[in-house]
């Protein structure tokens, strides 16, 4: 049985949530957010005040048009976000250094501050991308509602899936061609970026959020190798066993299986690390929330923007190596526009992601990368695991991997 979010944490969450959407959405604040975007751009006159044009889990946007055709998106981090100014910080510097070093279109951020208008904390000030849709809207199935969860179309046509995967591709290649010497988040220095922070993951913030989990206990400055990051995820993943309070178990005997898969995993991660940091040596920048509805598109379905880089991190290469989640509908292939990128000179043999995304998945690795990511997804994954690294089915209680 799945680890389940704690109830009681999630009410709370939920509570401060609709406090929050309550005040972001007052006459006050929007009327505080209207003169602040309009000071920003003194050289036009707004067209009318600003609004919400998103609102999501981590974030609510106000998006204002000027009568110069420039229109700017104002970016607060929620209520759902336990650690928002370290949060905007590393998004920006990531923000920065995509935009100059990557072919990989972002919007130009204007400002930033820990103190935005209104008390509405940590915001980026950004140019809004016009654009038509998303990657989401073209790839999933007819008759979706608002609030389903979407799912590829299966009548896709094959051409416009590659073309669409192919554009994807493009985007993680270019992520792909830089290395740094360190595990976590890029810091704004004087002269150059470069990673300085901890890693801050999607998951870290849900484990405190929506699991209890002690703050404390949370990674507090950047990893020098691939294998002390991942042992430190499978020591996270086994601590909050212990510490969510609510819901993490249902019984006894589910307690123990739970108990003996991280036990397992403990012990399993740091060897297939070691191998992967032995060949690469260097650390790759990873969006935890990358997928096709953050992928904005104009009419002739070619990519304008790529949006919401929060929780991006310097990470273990062997997670940009491992196959998107949200591509999971079709085994990784090898890439055809890896040979035209390599013949156009724009990739070299060396960085070609596809074979290294065929053995992750081939070795299960890709099963162990996305349940150290996710806490909550572990248990579910766990078998995968299993069959993949033991070569079983069998149960925890009549395996032998025993602690």
């Amino acid at each position: 049985m799945e680890m389940k979010y704690d109830d009681l944490a999630w009410e709370r969450s939920d509570n401060l949530f609709e406090g929050f959407k309550k005040k972001a959405a007052s006459s006050d604040v929007l009327r505080g957010v209207t003169k602040f975007m309009a000071v920003q751009r003194p050289s036009a006159q707004p067209l009318d005040r600003a609004y919400i044009v998103g609102l999501g889990a981590f974030n609510i946007c106000y998006r204002m048009q000027f009568d110069d055709g420039f229109a700017s998106l104002l970016r607060f981090a929620s209520s759902a976000v336990i650690f928002p100014e370290e949060k905007i910080e590393a998004e920006v510097a990531v923000m920065k250094f995509i935009k100059e070093n990557t072919k990989i279109p972002v919007p130009k951020v204007l400002s930033y501050g820990m103190h935005g208008p209104c008390d509405l904390g940590p915001y980026i000030l950004m140019e809004y991308v016009h654009h038509t849709s998303n990657l989401t809207s073209q790839l999933r199935a007819p008759g979706y509602k608002r609030g389903d969860r979407p799912f590829l179309d299966p009548n896709i046509a094959e051409e416009k899936l590659e073309l669409l995967y192919g554009k994807v591709s493009n985007i993680l290649l270019e992520l792909s061609k830089h290395s740094f010497d360190k595990i976590g988040c890029l810091s704004n220095g004087p002269y150059e970026l470069s990673v300085k922070r901890r890693p801050l993951t999607m998951n870290m913030n849900e484990l405190v959020q929506l699991g209890n989990f002690p703050r404390s206990q949370l990674p507090l400055s950047p990893f020098t190798s691939a294998s002390a990051y991942l042992e430190s995820l499978a020591a996270t993943s086994f601590k909050h066993l212990s510490t969510q309070r609510n819901d993490a178990v249902e019984s006894p005997e589910d307690c123990r299986r739970k108990y003996i898969a991280r036990k397992i995993l403990l012990k399993l991660n740091s060897g297939l690390s070691d191998r992967d940091m032995s060949n690469s040596g260097q650390s790759k920048l990873y969006c935890d929330d990358l997928r096709p509805t953050n992928i904005l598109i104009d009419k002739n379905m070619d990519i304008v923007a790529v949006i919401d880089w929060e929780f991006t991190y310097a990470a273990p290469a062997e997670f940009i190596y491992s196959p998107p989640w949200w591509l999971l509908l079709e085994a990784p292939e090898d890439w055809r526009w890896e040979d035209i990128a390599i013949r156009e000179g724009s990739l070299l043999e060396a960085q070609r992601l596809s074979m290294r995304m065929r053995e992750s998945w081939d070795s299960g690795a890709f099963w162990i990368n996305y349940g150290l990511r996710k806490s909550w997804a572990f248990d579910i994954v766990w078998p995968f695991i299993d069959r993949r690294i033991f070569g079983g089915n069998k149960s925890l209680e009549g395996s032998s991997h025993s602690s």
